[in-house]
């Protein structure tokens, strides 16, 4: 054992500890920091504005609040944008993460000195609670890779900005910087394919120990160093053992990246987001991610079924439920209140509290009222490729109102992998293994099926690299850019139909 890996262990031990006592104590842990956000808020623009000085309760915060979304928030953040202080948080913020927006064009999410530290941290104790728990520390002398965007940053007003990633890239600890990969100077391609070729390039011959990223992206990672190094990834990197990712559910795509690699690893999945750093797998045997409860943010949680009604109840850490589906609403040292960043979450333990990321609340099917969400899909997915032994490199799903001919139905866009399994012999003995699972899920697409107001799901093939090209042709290539598993109309469908 190296002294690096030794010091590992004995830091993991650590973090374990200061971990538990907060975990063990959640209430009173998210109370401490909704008192010390509204403190630290109080004579901000947006405090004077919300009468934060008579906040006593969680209650009172409910009614001088509402929940907003970014459009909705937009003229605040306009003036932290233009150079104001002392609007959203106390003077100015440090970054802002620039991300695609919708109808309000680029989104400018702040990066506050309060807020920026745990992005850094919650993403290292992810790893040392893995060290911890698993006793494995030798992957801490190998090289490390996160397959991000640029680190280049621009600047508005005094106020550097880039994308989360590429600002991340600027806090790496000093100790892991002879062991990150690759270069400042490939990081900084912006191109996502010349980039990945250039990372290729680098890495190939190096001892990769850990490698991290969105899957999707990561995939075409692999597969650029299998066409080069013609053998499977495990073997070009005899000491990679743990793949570390977030943004998407892996399951997905584990059985083709346990091909592509030539054996299984562990994983560690992680829920970051420009908006904070909310969970980390903290167990390889228990299912989701522990909610960082400590991490300057507050959080209420609205049930889906129940979010675009009037005045929908907002539950605090001490009254939700498992597997109920809660729209997440954050308030943070980031300056972000009662802020809906578009995830839906399920608890799946409550000691300690544990949550998997269920779909976008924008993201759904309900177009006959099915109200079908993401976990849904990618599990009817995951049980018809269990079944067939068929294996899927990418899908997005769509419904389709008005068809030619006979009953509407959900049409999904699915790109078969050609080197592992290829394309089922049947294509509508697959579909209907993906409607089956469906309908065990959500009694309300059951109900539209047996009522004939549906029709089993039909399956459109992609070819090769189909959804590559299509991200690549809305410029959203590479780095954090994530293909929607579902949509309510039909523009990725009717985009897809003409390559």
């Amino acid at each position: 054992m190296s002294i690096k890996s030794f010091a590992a262990k004995i830091f993991a031990n650590s973090i374990h500890k200061k971990t538990q006592k907060w975990a063990n104590n959640p209430i009173e842990t998210q109370q401490k920091v909704f008192n010390d956000l509204i403190r630290q808020a109080e004579n901000t623009q947006f405090g004077k504005d919300h009468n934060f000085s008579e906040i006593k309760s969680f209650s009172d915060f409910q009614k001088q609040v509402p929940i907003r979304d970014y459009e909705e928030l937009k003229p605040y953040v306009d003036r932290v944008v233009k150079g104001e202080e002392n609007i959203l948080w106390k003077g100015k913020p440090l970054y802002f993460a620039k991300t695609s927006g919708t109808t309000s064009g680029a989104k400018y999410i702040p990066l506050t000195k309060e807020s920026m530290p745990f992005h850094i941290e919650a993403a290292r104790n992810a790893i040392l609670n893995y060290i911890h728990e698993t006793g494995k520390a030798d992957f801490v002398d190998g090289k490390m890779i996160f397959l991000q965007g640029s680190p280049i940053l621009e600047e508005k007003n005094g106020i550097k900005l880039g994308r989360l990633s590429g600002i991340v890239a600027h806090f790496v600890p000093k100790y892991l910087q002879k062991n990150r990969m690759p270069s400042w100077e490939t990081n900084c391609i912006e191109d996502w394919e010349t980039k990945v070729d250039a990372i290729v390039k680098e890495t190939i011959n190096e001892d990769m120990a850990i490698i991290s990223g969105i899957p999707s992206w990561v995939q075409m990672y692999f597969e650029k160093l299998h066409q080069k190094g013609g053998k499977p990834v495990g073997e070009l990197f005899k000491n990679f053992n743990l793949f570390i990712y977030g943004g998407v559910n892996y399951e997905p795509y584990r059985a083709k990246f346990e091909n592509l690699i030539g054996r299984k690893i562990d994983s560690i999945e992680l829920f970051p987001a420009s908006e904070g750093f909310f969970a980390y797998q903290d167990s390889q045997s228990e299912k989701g991610m522990l909610l960082l409860l400590n991490s300057g943010i507050f959080y209420e949680f609205v049930k889906s079924e129940e979010f675009f009604t009037e005045n929908p109840k907002r539950y605090t850490i001490g009254e939700v439920e498992l597997n109920v589906n809660y729209v997440l609403i954050i308030s943070t040292n980031a300056g972000l209140w009662a802020y809906n960043i578009g995830d839906t979450v399920q608890f799946t333990s409550l000691k300690p509290y544990r949550v998997i990321v269920s779909g976008r609340i924008k993201h759904y099917i309900s177009a006959f009222g099915e109200h079908v969400i993401g976990k849904e899909v990618e599990h009817a997915l995951q049980e018809a490729m269990e079944n067939t032994n068929i294996r899927v490199n990418e899908f997005t799903v769509a419904p389709q109102i008005a068809p030619e001919n006979g009953l509407p139905f959900h049409e999904w866009f699915i790109e078969f992998d050609p080197e592992v399994s290829g394309e089922p012999n049947n294509i509508e003995e697959f579909a209907f293994a993906i409607d089956n699972a469906m309908r065990k899920q959500n009694v309300y697409y059951d109900d539209l099926i047996i009522g004939k107001v549906l029709r089993t799901v039909v399956i459109t093939k992609v070819s090769k690299n189909g959804f590559q090209e299509y991200m690549k042709s809305i410029g959203k290539l590479g780095g954090q850019n994530k293909l929607p598993r579902l949509s309510n109309d039909r523009k990725i469908a009717d985009l897809l139909k003409r390559e």
